[in-house]
């Protein structure tokens, strides 16, 4: 019979009943008739009781106090916080979770247990350290689908998409780990503690990590180090160490300079380009940190008159509205030959109003909520913005109504939406949206497209729609983008480092080159 873990207040009425097995440390912990585990106070993740799935922690949401409690992952153990933030449900706009908000003495204890791990993990042979990671694919793998589940409650995107191996957070950092190998060809020397603000880590090398996840904070990250501590990867002299430490305060202050000289070799960013951009001056340059930074993307599709329609309009809706277009390689921004933009325009506009967007447990949703009130927001007025340009909006927000169940009304829901007659100029085109909207516009010839295609200061992606192979070479040689695709969108090989141009940055690193050369990905189907 599987078994759920209920975490509650403190305060709130425990259930009767009693487990042997639990420790009486953990006071809070009683059964329930139905086999439910009834938590109390946020030392819900002290739980050391073997019978108790670690990753089966999706609370039963009967009212609105019902919420989970995180804590900081730190030197192999479940730390408590003084201070937390709410994390609310996408779907029903409630307070489901309450998250750690680090301050600087956290951060630096994150630190500092890194850099203590450092030595030992570091010293382990490529074939230790695969082993480790390996086992750790293996745990992941047998507990997907309550990452998917988490994954879903916690961002709002829906159960399927979750589900997707190729898509979901963990899903993608499986094959990762498993691409270690215990031979390798050629040796990669750790160089000490990472700061990251992403879930892309170092430790196949032998290097450490302090992990300051997104805000809203996710979930998963808590599911991951759950899985490790449970593999028991940091006792027994396993240093193999993830300092997570949970908040915005913790971003700040590892990325802010106010524990900048600590001993860390390398910052990462994920994230809009106003919180990297000061990664660059305050807490890299002056100590001569490595530096990779993803800033976002505005990613253009180029579709000539020549292209295979019935294969382009359904790839470019899953390419513009995938996720609620929630991923960086969406594209936004759609340059279409004018000879077949009337066209292009009306399919593509019925193509969109046929995506059900919907409760995220809805296995029938194509699409699930927004990740949060502010961004819905944002994203809602970025379409305002584009009416107030002239811009005209053909489906979605302000047009289409949505029907939800009465107990999702409150949730950060938005049908995708798709405007026309907007400039290059125009905010819309200029600013990563990160939402279900996107602009098409009509071009003319080859050069005009390209140039209007490299108009902005991103350059993560771009896809290129045509027959011709010899124009779509061309084509992708002028485009100022790191990874192009031809006639496909999201296909690609994990293997390869991930970059762009301009102000996207570099999230991997650029395997085999030098500063002042670059080799954009170039990828077609099969």
């Amino acid at each position: 019979m599987r078994k759920i873990l209920i975490v509650r207040e403190a305060g709130q009425d425990a259930s009767s009943g009693t487990d042997p097995s639990i420790s009486k440390s953990q006071h809070a912990i009683e059964v329930t008739q139905d086999w439910g585990y009834t938590c109390h106070g946020v030392s819900v993740f002290s739980l050391r009781c073997e019978n108790i799935s670690p990753f089966a922690i999706m609370p039963k949401m009967a009212d609105n106090r019902t919420h989970l409690v995180l804590e900081n992952y730190i030197g192999g153990k479940f730390v408590p916080c003084s201070r937390h933030i709410d994390s609310y449900d996408p779907s029903t706009g409630e307070v489901y979770c309450k998250v750690p908000d680090s301050d600087k003495e956290e951060v630096e204890a994150a630190v500092k247990a890194a850099q203590e791990a450092f030595p030992e993990w570091s010293s382990r042979s490529p074939a230790e350290r695969a082993k480790v990671l390996h086992k750790l694919a293996d745990l992941i793998d047998a507990h997907l689908e309550e990452f998917a589940q988490a994954e879903s409650k916690d961002q709002g995107k829906t159960i399927t998409f979750a589900r997707d191996r190729g898509h979901s957070q963990i899903g993608l950092q499986l094959p990762l780990l498993r691409l270690v190998h215990p031979a390798p060809h050629h040796r990669l020397q750790p160089d000490g503690p990472h700061g990251l603000r992403q879930l892309h880590r170092p430790q196949p090398c032998g290097s450490g990590w302090i992990d300051q996840p997104l805000e809203p904070p996710p979930l998963p990250p808590d599911l991951e180090d759950r899985s490790r501590h449970r593999r028991g990867q940091h006792g027994g002299g396993q240093a193999q160490r993830d300092d997570v430490s949970h908040g915005l305060d913790a971003v700040q202050t590892a990325g802010g300079g106010r524990c900048a000289p600590w001993g860390g070799e390398h910052r990462v960013w994920d994230g809009p380009a106003g919180g990297g951009r000061p990664w660059c001056h305050t807490p890299s340059a002056p100590y001569c940190k490595k530096l990779s930074l993803e800033l976002g993307g505005k990613n253009p599709a180029i579709i000539f008159q020549d292209a295979d329609l019935d294969e382009c309009i359904p790839t470019t809706i899953r390419s513009s509205f995938s996720n609620q277009g929630e991923i960086c390689l969406c594209t936004s921004r759609i340059f279409v030959e004018r000879s077949i933009y009337p066209e292009f325009l009306q399919r593509f506009v019925e193509a969109a109003r046929k995506l059900k967007t919907g409760v995220p447990t809805d296995t029938r949703s194509n699409n699930g909520a927004l990740i949060s009130q502010e961004h819905l927001e944002k994203v809602r007025g970025y379409v305002k913005l584009a009416q107030a340009e002239g811009g005209k909006v053909h489906c979605g927000e302000g047009v289409d109504t949505l029907d939800l169940p009465e107990r999702y009304r409150d949730g950060y829901f938005m049908p995708p939406t798709v405007i026309s007659d907007v400039t290059d100029g125009s905010r819309c085109m200029q600013e990563e949206i990160f939402g279900p909207v996107a602009c098409v516009l009509p071009f003319d010839g080859e050069e005009e497209a390209v140039r209007r295609a490299n108009g902005v200061k991103y350059g993560l992606s771009a896809t290129v729609w045509s027959r011709d192979v010899g124009r779509v070479h061309r084509v992708a040689r002028g485009l100022q983008t790191g990874l192009v695709w031809t006639n496909c969108w999201l296909i690609r090989d994990l293997n390869l480092p991930l970059w762009g141009d301009e102000e996207f940055g570099d999230r991997s690193g650029r395997a085999g080159e030098t500063p002042t050369t670059s080799s954009p990905r170039f990828n077609a189907p099969q």
